[in-house]
């Protein structure tokens, strides 16, 4: 189910960078939502009285600005940075969730895994290089994208608990959509049809992508399901290439691979600390 969700989530970030070069960033997180809650309240229109009832309105209301704030500003980064490091710098989330599974979720945590996730975070700062004279303000957006993203997913597995999968997919872009609709007149560009059918697409991709999320981790520990993401960066070293000519530097590609080694390690814990106490 993870593998799914980080595919379609792939294509769609390759579709909102070749839009992000005609039009704002805030358009095309319009476009992203608007388009999924039109599509999933359309699909569910029959049970939507039904599944709109939950026990939980402000967390869920909570998990969609987490969303929001994840999207917006990777979009934003994903405009002024390439794909794979943009990508590489926001799979420091689930080292971030494994922190928030720990103190939010009780779920376990001992000091190796928590090293494991303080050096993933230097692997995001190899990338970044604040300091020197590549830096950009830009790549930041990422790691803060990271932080909202692993909010949410941690939001998701509380939910996940005790409430409809199909619910909690219904609610997932709500705050994003009235919050994008207000804003958007400022920056508005009329799409021509193929661009508005790419925006619409981004609402089917993402909704696709977001019960494969929700299902993910509904069935298992966020700690364990989370570093499968790490394939995500696969796709985005990929995509760059293919679609937009992007070839990661050594500095990008060494980072990436710190965060993704310390991630399979927290994961490996994960694993070893099965039936055991935490490290």
């Amino acid at each position: 189910m993870m593998i799914c969700a980080v595919a379609t989530f792939s294509m769609m970030d390759v579709i909102a960078k070749g839009l992000s070069a005609r039009y704002d960033p805030l358009q095309i997180v319009w476009a992203r939502y608007t388009c999924h809650t039109l599509v999933v309240f359309l699909w569910f229109a029959p049970r939507l009285k039904t599944l709109l009832r939950t026990d939980h309105l402000i967390l869920q209301l909570i998990r969609s600005a987490f969303l929001f704030g994840a999207t917006f500003s990777f979009f934003t980064s994903i405009a002024h940075i390439g794909l794979a490091q943009a990508t590489a710098i926001f799979d420091v989330n689930p080292l971030i969730v494994t922190i928030l599974a720990f103190a939010v979720l009780n779920e376990r945590a001992g000091p190796r895994r928590i090293m494991g996730v303080l050096v993933g975070l230097i692997g995001a700062l190899i990338i970044i290089r604040p300091g020197t004279e590549i830096f950009s303000p830009y790549a930041a957006l990422p790691l803060l994208g990271a932080s909202c993203y692993a909010s949410y997913v941690i939001s998701t597995r509380f939910l996940g608990r005790n409430e409809n999968s199909l619910t909690s997919l219904l609610y997932t872009t709500l705050i994003g959509t009235v919050v994008a609709c207000l804003l958007v007149p400022k920056v508005w560009q009329a799409p021509p049809p193929l661009d508005a059918a790419l925006m619409l697409s981004m609402g089917v991709i993402g909704g696709t992508g977001q019960y494969f999320l929700i299902r993910a981790f509904t069935l298992a520990e966020a700690g364990v399901v989370a570093p499968f993401s790490y394939v995500g960066l696969i796709f985005a070293v990929i995509f760059g290439y293919v679609f937009f000519a992007e070839i990661p530097d050594m500095m990008t590609l060494f980072g990436a691979l710190v965060i993704v080694g310390s991630g399979l390690y927290v994961w490996h814990r994960e694993r070893q600390q099965n039936n055991e106490q935490p490290a």
